[in-house]
């Protein structure tokens, strides 16, 4: 486990450091979710397909949009008979 001392400034800002921004693809524009557990905070980097493939992630959205619309076309099909 890795440590870091970060200070809180105005507003609540904090800086995540620039070796952990590196190493989760975090950056600005980035999304993070806030967990409270506890006495514990968390940062968890959400995934969705967008993230997942990078410059294609729209592409990636639209394909599983398909194949979604497919299977519900399939589904409706075996209720049917």
């Amino acid at each position: 486990m890795v440590r870091y001392r970060v200070k809180v400034h105005r507003k609540g800002l904090i800086v995540i450091p620039a070796e952990v921004r590196r190493r989760f693809g975090i950056c600005e524009g980035s999304y993070l979710e806030l967990v409270v557990e506890g006495n514990s905070l968390r940062l968890i980097i959400p995934r969705d397909l967008r993230s997942a493939f990078g410059v294609d992630g729209e592409r990636a959205v639209k394909v599983a949009r398909l194949i979604s619309a497919s299977r519900r076309v399939e589904v409706e099909k075996e209720v049917r008979s």
